[in-house]
């Protein structure tokens, strides 16, 4: 099985390449549209700022084709809200797999730290994404931007406003959480993403 991670400006990219790696999966990291196009599963990492990454995907020609890909694509963090149709980082547009505006968190009072770093229970559990992962799971989160919940969430979360912790459409997951950074339950996550 031919494992593709998407190679861009992504900060977490060895981080995910090292967490299949514990599961027993070597994955090529590459930018090359051959690759992708002949992979069995492509993971679209990340950890950035959304218009720079949009832009080198752009210039690589892989957004076009991300849209496009029938076999099962993953995006995680940034690679999920770059999956959805816009992000108010920079103003950006996205890939649009999704049809969810992505949205800064808006501080209610100075208690509230923003980005949200650290655990987070996941809920609403939905597909074959999450087989055998209990409600109410932690998950580790970075992040200063969410997408809303919509009729593609297949799991929720709650910072200062519940927001979706994964969408699915068709062939395409997302997950706003690092699942390569939240141990054995992450690693589940993965896993049964490389089974479907």
């Amino acid at each position: 099985m031919k494992i593709i991670i998407i190679k861009y400006p992504a900060g977490n990219v060895q981080s995910v390449l090292f967490s299949l790696e514990r599961i027993g999966v070597k994955a090529m990291l590459t930018d090359a549209i051959e690759d992708v196009q002949n992979a069995d599963k492509v993971i679209l990492p990340g950890v950035g700022e959304a218009n720079f990454a949009m832009e080198y995907l752009k210039k690589k020609k892989l957004d076009v084709l991300l849209s496009k890909l029938e076999k099962p694509v993953l995006g995680i963090c940034l690679g999920m809200q770059l999956l959805c149709k816009s992000s108010e980082e920079s103003n950006t547009t996205c890939i649009g797999i999704f049809d969810s505006q992505v949205k800064k968190f808006s501080s209610k009072n100075k208690e509230d730290k923003i980005p949200k770093i650290g655990w987070n229970t996941i809920h609403k559990l939905k597909g074959p994404l999450f087989k055998n992962i209990p409600d109410g799971s932690y998950q580790y989160f970075a992040h200063s931007y969410y997408a809303h919940l919509g009729r593609y969430t297949i799991a929720k979360t709650e910072y200062l406003i519940s927001y979706s912790a994964a969408l699915q459409k068709k062939n395409f997951y997302a997950v706003q959480f690092h699942p390569e950074k939240s141990s054995y339950v992450g690693h589940k996550i993965l896993e049964n993403f490389i089974q479907l």
